[in-house]
């Protein structure tokens, strides 16, 4: 009989900078500043709205894209901020929160040995989808004071593997 390997495809990933952080809050009874972790609940209007909708029966899994109305006023909200006309069905894709956007965005465009150069200090998710992807992270460090990009930098470090630039802000 063959025994099933469940072993890591990332096995020297290590814990993410969410759980340190989150247990040296709990450790120190401090509020935790470092995810999505709000102090206080949710207003009352919402909570209503919410159960208004389940009532009416909006509380099955919607499309994996999204549900059409939140991706048509998507598609109308870039129009109007940015003066781009895009296709709400075939280019907006509405997913549960940013690092799973991220993940479905890298491993959509990364292929086994491309590359895709990151900004440190980074995202401690973007090296691990970038990875896990057969790809390799590109690192930049960016410098205090200011943590300008050095563009020098990053046009040596462009080669005909890489396939993305992640920037992020800071802010």
């Amino acid at each position: 009989m063959s025994t099933l390997d469940l072993s890591s495809k990332l096995p020297n990933l290590g814990t993410s900078i969410f759980t340190y952080m989150t247990g040296l809050a709990n450790q120190y009874h401090a509020i935790n500043l470092s995810q999505g972790f709000p102090e206080f609940d949710a207003p009352k209007r919402l909570k209503q709205g919410l159960a208004k909708y389940c009532d009416q029966g909006f509380n099955q899994y919607a499309p994996s894209s999204g549900l059409a109305p939140l991706q048509t006023q998507i598609a109308s909200l870039i129009g109007r901020q940015y003066g781009i006309d895009v296709n709400p069905n075939d280019t907006i894709t509405v997913t549960s929160g940013a690092t799973e956007a991220l993940f479905v965005t890298i491993q959509t465009i990364t292929h086994p040995g491309d590359e895709i150069i990151i900004f440190d200090p980074a995202y401690d998710s973007y090296k691990p989808a970038i990875e896990l992807a057969g790809g390799r992270a590109v690192h930049i460090a960016m410098q205090a004071p200011d943590y300008a990009i050095n563009w020098q930098q990053v046009a040596a470090a462009i080669t005909d593997k890489t396939r993305g630039i992640i920037q992020r802000s800071q802010h």
